[in-house]
């Protein structure tokens, strides 16, 4: 096993980390500054498309896109990619920078790996160029959406289209100005097996019978300009042509989208939980409370070693679910995913609550970032699969692995 980085990564790392110093961490506060003005609602930063111009002028773009897509990709395998989407993590919104941000890397990876050459051209090229922004539409506030199977929203053949009626919610990015386009996933096949009932199509974000209910808020914010929303569908009739793969593959496609999301989410807490360390040990050693350092402090050693130690087994773990995944593909490396899933968020959430007990009130503020990488850890707990389903799947999965091997 290595445990270094390639020659390529590590150039590639230098230039990642060269981009923020220059263009991403001088930006970070005028960014919040701009989303959280309640004038700037659902509108983009506008520093953004510069940035942007500027990432791809300097190769660093697409880089979450696996090898394997061929021509679509700059060919880093999901090893590769994970130090750089770290990299990207400690200032989340610079991953969009790089058009390497959810939900827009996923949908590129199923227009990429199921679309049709047709669906490609129209939707996956100008994903792929940054020219606009998608949103994955699977949720529903009626049923329990962590079993996927209790999806209701119909999409029903009629004649040339598809009618699409029902409701959704939590529908990242609906509300960003550049969001052209939905890949919705719905119920075609009401009679068939419960994984092969549900299908995926794309419908574009004007189409007619497409509503935004009400918009939602993630710990009080409204996480502008993407935001989180509820959509209804009312008889939205899109061309047989939009639908992916065939129907009843949406179980098929989703799997296929879920696992890399899943890693990217935890490659991305990595890089939030090893910076909010960074300030808590930068902050432990310019503090002087009841005569001595904070650093001095027995707790705070302790709570600095601690978050130090399992910011390094997550990180292991991520990598070594993403050499899995692409050595033996991502269905064999289901149960390391669903690991890390369960793991990074969780440790990204402590180090980040750790931080910002250091940091007294300053920590509860927008003055260091770690408060925002709290309540974003805690909704990452939650999105692509709650860590208890995840959790239950894996215990499932292990249990009959182990009762098929001899005991010893």
């Amino acid at each position: 096993m290595n445990f270094d980085h390639s020659d390529k990564v590590k150039a590639l790392m230098a230039r990642v980390e060269a981009f923020m110093d220059a263009h991403i961490y001088p930006n970070e506060a005028d960014y919040y500054h701009w989303v959280h003005d309640a004038a700037n609602l659902w509108q983009e930063w506008p520093k953004m498309e510069a940035l942007k111009d500027k990432a791809r002028a300097e190769g660093l773009w697409n880089l979450f896109l696996p090898h394997e897509y061929g021509a679509f990709s700059p060919g880093l395998t999901n090893l590769e990619y994970a130090p750089l989407a770290e990299l990207m993590g400690r200032v989340p919104f610079s991953s969009q920078v790089f058009n390497c941000s959810a939900p827009d890397t996923g949908n590129m990876e199923v227009l990429a790996k199921f679309g049709s050459p047709e669906q490609q051209d129209r939707w996956l090229k100008p994903l792929l160029a940054g020219e606009i922004r998608s949103a994955y539409v699977m949720t529903e506030p009626q049923v329990a959406s962590s079993d996927a199977t209790n999806l209701e929203l119909s999409i029903l053949p009629d004649g040339d289209d598809y009618v699409i009626n029902g409701r959704k919610w939590w529908i990242s990015n609906a509300m960003h100005p550049r969001c052209d386009v939905f890949i919705v996933m719905g119920k075609t096949l009401f009679d068939n097996p419960r994984h092969a009932q549900h299908s995926q199509i794309i419908v574009p974000r004007d189409t007619p019978g497409v509503r935004v209910v009400r918009h939602l808020t993630v710990f009080g914010s409204m996480n502008s300009p993407g935001g989180e929303c509820e959509l209804e569908f009312t008889n939205v009739r899109v061309p047989k042509e939009n639908l992916i793969l065939g129907e009843g593959r949406g179980f098929e496609i989703a799997q296929g989208r879920l696992g890399p999301g899943r890693i990217h989410h935890c490659m991305r807490s990595i890089g939030q939980a090893q910076r909010s360390l960074e300030y808590m040990a930068r902050r432990a050693d310019s503090r002087v409370a009841f005569g001595k350092k904070l650093s001095d402090q027995s707790s705070i050693r302790q709570d600095i070693a601690r978050s130090f130690c399992e910011v390094e087994m997550a990180r292991l773990l991520t990598l070594k679910a993403a050499d899995q995944m692409d050595k033996y593909g991502n269905k064999v490396a289901k149960d390391l995913i669903a690991a890390i899933k369960v793991v990074a968020p969780h440790m990204a959430q402590t180090v980040a609550d750790r931080a910002i007990q250091v940091h007294g009130g300053m920590g509860v503020s927008d003055d260091a970032p770690m408060a925002y990488f709290f309540t974003l850890n805690r909704y990452v707990r939650i999105t692509d699969g709650p860590e208890e389903v995840h959790m239950a799947q894996l215990a499932k999965q292990k249990i009959a692995e182990y009762l098929a091997s001899p005991q010893r």
